[in-house]
């Protein structure tokens, strides 16, 4: 029976949960939470809405690890999100205790699953994910670069006044202030981005990419985003599930790709059950190489900071 836990019945967690029962990829998706009667409740209403979309895959809600035993994919959504005026790393401390205590729960229960963390600050967090758990550092990665590749298509679109489908868009390295956009890789149908826009305006689509998510979260003041990131996650569990070997912008452990070893970066990966199975190393520009040598950089600063905090 192929089975997807999904850690946290927030909005994000909830959305995830939903996307992967209604494309009907799994036998079954358990959601589990520590308030009580929250994830039941949510997996109720959500089977009750299979007869009318028409798929099978059962949502169970528990408070319980165990029944979230022999997961083939675990997503960690759990986690304080960020308020107005909070950084990533602001949420450092509180989210490290918080993921550990998920990823150990994770291991007892689905020690052949591989993990993917949405957590912020999501670098060090699926970092951590992959210390704690002793997992090959193939089956633990990130959400990050589906996402950031996301907003950057839809301001594109947007700019260019053009159907968002027709835009390929990509971005790699960390996610936030470190992410490096490649504009070099992006179009607007067949026309590079760089002869679609001008190139004032394409530093402004970077920017506000970079900013994507507290621009929504100063909107919303009580939350954070959840549509956009639960599309992005759930994309990566299906890839993972039907082992497509789909490649993605995701946050992957970095084994001398583009001359850089030893961190989790935003990086084009193929997908499969095995978790990342490549990492694809695409032609970069020089001062594209340059932003990814850098962000890495800040990622393995960053990460130095989670043995300086008791979590």
């Amino acid at each position: 029976m192929s089975k997807v836990t999904v850690v946290g019945a927030g909005k994000y967690g909830s959305t995830t949960v939903q996307r992967i029962a209604e494309w009907d990829i799994v036998d079954e998706v358990v959601m589990t939470d520590i308030v009580d009667g929250l994830p039941q409740g949510l997996a109720l209403d959500m089977n009750q809405s299979r007869p009318v979309l028409g798929y099978r895959t059962k949502v169970v809600g528990t408070n319980d690890y165990a029944d979230t035993a022999d997961s083939d994919v675990v997503v960690i959504t759990a986690g304080l999100p960020r308020k107005p005026g909070m950084s990533r790393m602001d949420l450092l401390g509180v989210n490290a205790g918080i993921v550990r205590t998920v990823t150990e729960e994770i291991v007892k229960y689905s020690p052949n699953a591989v993990i993917v963390v949405v957590t912020n600050p999501l670098d060090q967090m699926t970092t951590l994910a992959a210390e704690v758990s002793g997992f090959p550092k193939n089956r633990v990665l990130g959400q990050a670069g589906m996402l950031d590749s996301a907003r950057f298509a839809h301001f594109i679109s947007e700019a260019a006044d053009v159907d968002i489908l027709s835009v390929t868009a990509v971005t790699l390295g960390s996610h936030g202030e470190t992410m490096v956009p490649v504009p070099s890789l992006c179009a607007v149908g067949d026309t590079p981005l760089t002869e679609a826009l001008d190139a004032d305006t394409i530093d402004e689509l970077v920017d506000r990419t970079r900013k994507g998510g507290a621009e929504i979260v100063a909107y919303l003041k009580t939350g954070s985003a959840y549509y956009a990131p639960s599309a992005a996650a759930a994309s990566m569990v299906r890839a993972i599930i039907e082992d497509s070997n789909a490649e993605m912008p995701v946050c992957a452990w970095m084994e001398g790709q583009y001359g850089i070893d030893g961190v989790y970066l935003g990086v084009i990966a193929k997908l499969g059950r095995a978790g990342v199975n490549e990492i694809a190393e695409i032609g970069l520009t020089d001062s594209e190489q340059t932003a990814l040598a850098e962000a890495a950089v800040a990622v393995a600063e960053k990460v130095t900071d989670l043995k300086e905090i008791d979590y």
